[in-house]
């Protein structure tokens, strides 16, 4: 039996904003390869389909993008913080103009990045001392 290695207990995942109902709303192969790269990184890891997005250098600041029937599905997660994983956004994309992130969107993640950090920061105040 193969083994694999113990990267402890699993980091929490906490959604932002609409995130979590739009990765619901997508296709049940689309939600399996994004569940799987979540996983990876509240584990520790990363799955090789997750890229850096451009424009958000040094904040951790993952993509996974999945083609699939034609269409295009994206979701953008951050590692940044030491004891959760943050799920930013996801969509649809709907441009067929290259493949650069939409202006709107990375608008978008920026200000849930920012959510998510007065998240994180709150998270911890409230967090039992024995868990720190």
């Amino acid at each position: 039996m193969l083994s694999l290695p113990d990267r402890g207990d699993p980091k929490p995942l906490r959604w932002v904003g609409s995130s979590k109902e739009d990765v619901s709303a997508f296709p049940k192969d689309v939600r399996r390869r994004i569940g799987s790269a979540l996983w990876e990184a509240q584990t520790g890891g990363k799955v090789g389909y997750a890229r850096p997005l451009r424009g958000f250098k040094g904040a951790g600041v993952l993509e996974v993008v999945d083609d699939f029937a034609g269409d295009t599905y994206r979701a953008v997660y951050t590692i940044h913080f030491a004891k959760a994983v943050y799920v930013l956004h996801a969509f649809q994309k709907k441009s067929k103009r290259g493949i650069a992130t939409p202006k709107v969107e990375l608008d978008r993640i920026l200000l849930r990045l920012k959510r998510a950090r007065e998240d994180y920061e709150q998270w911890l105040r409230n967090e039992p001392p024995t868990s720190r």
